[in-house]
């Protein structure tokens, strides 16, 4: 598995990343205004953010973070820590690739099955990050 350890400097990085693709996700979830000409971008800002929580969270609580090519392991890692959050990060990341790459457009369904991932996972960042400073932030 391919762990890398966290500073301050990763874990608050990780966090404002997160909370810059939730951002980016809600503008786009809010210029669609029900199309679905930017399902794809939108499910793709929900991964990233997933992503980077999912950082702060392992960060927070291991004090390593996945870097590498390989999801499975990155999700292995966050179920050391929260099975449930693993679960969200698998769901993200089986839609990286559709949203991605794939020639269908991502459903409404798997609009809202990927903002639901996207909130948890942020959300618990969020919570896990209060123990970086205010400075550092």
């Amino acid at each position: 598995m391919a762990e890398r350890k966290c500073t301050p400097a990763v874990r608050t990085g990780r966090l404002n990343k997160a909370r810059e693709f939730r951002l980016a996700a809600e503008l786009l979830e809010e210029s669609a205004d029900g199309r679905d000409d930017l399902a794809d971008a939108y499910i793709t800002m929900c991964v990233h953010a997933g992503i980077a929580a999912a950082d702060v969270i392992c960060c927070s609580r291991l004090n390593v973070h996945h870097q590498g090519e390989s999801h499975d392991e990155a999700v292995t890692l966050l179920a050391r820590v929260d099975r449930q959050l693993a679960g969200d990060l698998a769901t993200l990341l089986r839609k990286k690739t559709a949203s991605g790459y794939g020639e269908r457009v991502s459903s409404a369904a798997d609009r809202k099955q990927a903002k639901r991932a996207m909130d948890r996972l942020v959300d618990s960042a969020e919570t896990a990050g209060f123990s970086v400073s205010t400075y550092e932030r």
